[in-house]
């Protein structure tokens, strides 16, 4: 590197070209980087894993404990729209220049001594990431796992708490062929002596065994700590503590309070070093916020943005549309990786689709808006269509949120879906507010 970067365009190009792969797993080269920099967190950390539902339970950890008094910092990805949204401090998104130091200080422990070590992106900005919450005074830290658990980047540091989302078949060709399989990656994060909650409903096997083998803590969903609710309220019930009459997370979709029930539960395990009112349980509840994890904007027509990307987060985002009440049609904006179980997804959520507008995706890793109506088209017609349901193909997920607007009547609604860079794609101007082209011409 002839002249050092200077902005965090610049380091994040720069982070792109040290590996030549774009996830490697192992932890072998950022423990050495991150012995060089000396890196450690003198704070509580919660570690959050799992298929689906960590972004969601990461959100509510902090809500809850920003409205207790403490100083917390986030660490999550990937993105939507900007870089910096991976990681908050104190409830805030941090700046470019609050990150530049630390691309700096990364660089130099990962090249001092003549001994070059080739990071990912991933974990570059990790590393980053990380000493810059080392140096940000937190009560308490969060971090979200990128992949699997056991050999993502942000396992260079050791939990406090461990937090095992819901565990389903994703990034098989990294973590697995199965739940079993994927389910030991993710226990990965656990710490012997030390909780793990697993908010699973139904875990494998070996997040269960491990958590026996090295002697973790298990806080299980269902056997630790439960919830129980009702239309207008819910409660929940954990080791020698409740909270009755909740009111719902601010989050939407039924999904909310397992992922609610996981957050109360670590938090209760840290309870001697991080103590949580009730007041601060529904004060922070009520006011989480996640852009789009079944995000509702209300509008003519109304709009659902959520990165639901795999067979399960898809079965989840159905039964809440489901929800929802009735609309007169529903058009979908999807883009999708390539490496997705395409068939599952459209399976689940097509009877509720009346029109598709397939998007191509700004990465090499995404399917073509044409290879997508191409899946669609032979999984429809496999299903000896009964109703025919029309499609489009374009070339920005702005595109096809134009032309899905164009398409739909003031009663519809539109849901775009099938990966953070399609939900990324249309809030690159911010929250597009719609309002169907006729409406305008009424007087």
């Amino acid at each position: 590197m002839h002249t050092p970067p200077e902005t965090l365009a610049d380091w994040l190009r720069h982070c792109e070209q040290l590996h030549p792969a774009n996830i490697a797993m192992g932890l072998e080269r950022v423990a050495e980087v991150a012995r060089r920099l000396q890196l450690r967190l003198d704070v509580p950390v919660i570690t959050v894993a799992g298929t689906n539902g960590k972004g969601s339970t990461c959100a509510m950890l902090e809500s809850v404990a920003l409205a207790a008094g403490y100083r917390t910092g986030v660490y999550g990805s990937p993105h939507l729209v900007r870089f910096e949204e991976r990681c908050r401090i104190a409830g805030e998104m941090v700046g470019e220049a609050d990150l530049l130091p630390h691309f700096a200080a990364v660089e130099h422990a990962r090249t001092q001594a003549g001994e070059a070590v080739a990071l990912t992106y991933f974990e570059f900005t990790t590393l980053a990431i990380l000493r810059l919450m080392a140096g940000a005074g937190l009560d308490l830290a969060i971090l979200e796992v990128g992949l699997g658990g056991r050999l993502d980047a942000v396992n260079v540091i050791d939990a406090d708490c461990a937090v095992i989302t819901s565990v389903d078949v994703d990034h098989v060709e990294f973590l697995g062929p199965d739940r079993e399989t994927i389910g030991r990656e993710k226990a990965g994060i656990m710490r012997a002596g030390r909780p793990v909650v697993v908010s699973d409903p139904v875990p494998p096997q070996s997040v269960l065994e491990h958590a026996r083998v090295i002697g973790a803590d298990l806080w299980r969903f269902g056997h630790d700590f439960n919830y129980s609710g009702d239309k207008q309220q819910w409660g929940w019930a954990g080791r020698g503590r409740r909270y009755a009459g909740l009111a719902y997370p601010a989050l939407r979709g039924a999904n909310q309070l397992v992922n609610a029930s996981g957050a109360l539960a670590a938090l209760e395990s840290l309870r001697d070093r991080v103590p949580i009112t009730a007041q601060a349980v529904r004060a922070g509840l009520a006011r989480v916020e996640l852009p789009g994890r079944f995000q509702i904007v209300p509008g003519q027509p109304a709009l659902v943005l959520d990165v639901a990307h795999n067979p399960h987060s898809v079965a989840a985002l159905a039964a809440n549309l489901d929800a929802m009440g009735y609309f007169a049609a529903t058009h979908a904006v999807f883009g999708a990786m390539a490496d997705k179980e395409l068939g599952p997804m459209l399976s689940r959520i097509a009877p509720l689709i009346d029109h598709w507008h397939f998007t191509d995706l700004p990465t090499p890793r995404a399917l073509t808006a044409a290879a997508l109506q191409q899946k669609w088209n032979a999984l429809h017609m496999a299903g000896a269509a009964r109703r025919a349901v029309p499609s489009s193909v374009h070339a920005s997920p702005q595109e096809a949120l134009q032309a899905a607007l164009a398409a739909a009547q003031p009663t519809d609604r539109i849901v775009v879906f099938g990966s953070f860079y399609t939900v990324g794609g249309v809030l690159q101007q911010g929250v597009p507010r719609l309002a169907a082209k006729h409406l305008d011409a009424q007087p």
